[in-house]
């Protein structure tokens, strides 16, 4: 296990504003591997000096401890549960409230796969219901350059693959091999720059009080260590609405569990905040 010693550490702080001691060992360790071997060092003391004097290198490494992949419909049970169960019984719990607006929060929207991906069972919905609803998604991510593309919301085919053709149709434009987010389905998201350790605020500020039906917090947890996921976890439960719904990554399934959130369906990864 390669450890990062505490100068470099502080030097990563300095210069970028990021605990590197957050992290969950392994991941740290698989990523400081990673680096080495692609800058060419065996030797861990060898790689430390030269990301002393490289800010490159600096900026490459900071890089890649961010967590910036996903896809469309990922997991497929738990967008299945949302679109057949969760979803239309926000529509009916919000209607006899009187509350026209469902908010959800993507926390770690990386490429906006997933908040797309949303917006598109909401999209669906919307047409097929009676009575009207307004909705609005917040992405956020620590990562502006992805944060970037996902506004663009240019994908190849591969990414598509856990869509069906109509769906893909309907949602997209194709110019050769690059498939392109139709601008109706931009509508209703906000993407903006949000790091969920900021002690300041508890939810991103476009959103300006929270209250979110469902925050997605997906594929995040089992970077960092316990300490930090709970910090995660707290933040996402403390900006549901009362009743809301907390959502994880499949792997994530047990970290959640262990901290007593009741999982809704089994499998799922849908929990009651």
């Amino acid at each position: 296990m390669i450890e990062i010693n505490k100068h470099i550490a502080d030097l990563l702080m300095r210069s970028y504003g990021i605990d590197v001691s957050k992290y969950e060992d392994s991941f740290l360790n698989k990523s400081l591997q990673k680096r080495m071997a692609e800058t060419y060092y065996s030797s861990a003391e060898e790689y430390f000096a030269f990301l002393e004097q490289s800010t490159k290198e600096r900026t490459t490494f900071i890089d890649s401890l961010h967590i910036s992949y996903s896809e469309f419909f990922r997991n497929p049970l738990t967008f299945a549960v949302l679109e057949r169960i969760i979803l239309p019984s926000i529509v009916l719990k919000n209607k006899n409230a009187k509350r026209k607006e469902i908010r959800i929060w993507s926390s770690a929207c990386a490429g906006g796969q997933e908040a797309y991906s949303l917006a598109i069972l909401l999209e669906e919905l919307r047409n097929g219901e009676t009575s009207k609803f307004t909705y609005r998604i917040f992405a956020t991510d620590q990562c502006e350059s992805k944060l970037n593309e996902a506004m663009k919301g240019h994908y190849d085919a591969a990414a598509l693959k856990n869509m069906s053709l109509k769906r893909a149709g309907e949602w997209f434009t194709r110019q050769g091999d690059i498939y392109s987010i139709k601008p109706e389905l931009k509508e209703n998201i906000d993407f903006s720059v949000f790091d969920l350790f900021n002690e300041e605020l508890s939810s991103p500020p476009a959103s300006i009080i929270g209250d979110f039906d469902l925050v997605f917090c997906a594929n995040l947890l089992f970077y960092y260590k316990n300490k930090y996921r709970r910090i995660i976890l707290d933040k996402s439960v403390n900006s549901l609405t009362n009743g809301g719904y907390l959502i994880s990554g499949e792997t994530e399934r047990d970290i959640v569990m262990k901290c007593n959130f009741p999982e809704v369906f089994p499998q799922s990864a849908i929990f009651q905040g």
